[in-house]
């Protein structure tokens, strides 16, 4: 686990230093730096995550690599929806919202397809993994 928030903060690094240039695609995914405001701390939280387009709309994946909690990022936009992302040297203010049912029945394969993991993890635990979808605040 340390190891992996080591590589976690050099990557979220690395994508901010280059704008992208470095850390943008991992293992063949395309990755965007997401801003929270954490739910008990009030504080910015930014880590890099693999990211989907859908028409002008960006979509996350709050997998957790197939634990059964929740990770803090999607419960700190549960809490406060509204965030920022980074895709390359564009940054934007955005409204995190979870893909309502059929949303997420018509988003899920194709996500699956992408980055077939997710089939791993949706089946390691008991839990629905949220599909967030991620609209540009005017």
């Amino acid at each position: 686990m340390a190891s992996w928030r080591w590589f976690t903060k050099l990557h979220d690094f690395a994508y901010r230093k280059t704008g992208g240039r470095v850390g943008g695609s991992l293992m063949g995914l395309r990755m965007l730096r997401l801003t929270t405001v954490g739910r008990r701390s009030g504080r910015p939280h930014t880590l890099p995550l693999a990211c989907f387009r859908d028409g002008d709309d960006w979509v996350v994946v709050a997998s957790n690599n197939g634990r059964d909690q929740h990770p803090a990022w999607w419960l700190n936009l549960e809490a406060n929806p509204e965030a920022s992302i980074q895709v390359g040297n564009t940054h934007s203010r955005v409204r995190a919202q979870l893909a309502d049912p059929s949303e997420r029945a018509r988003l899920w394969p194709d996500l699956v397809k992408q980055n077939p993991p997710y089939a791993r993890y949706a089946a390691r635990t008991d839990r629905e993994i949220p599909v967030v979808v991620l609209r540009r605040e005017p």
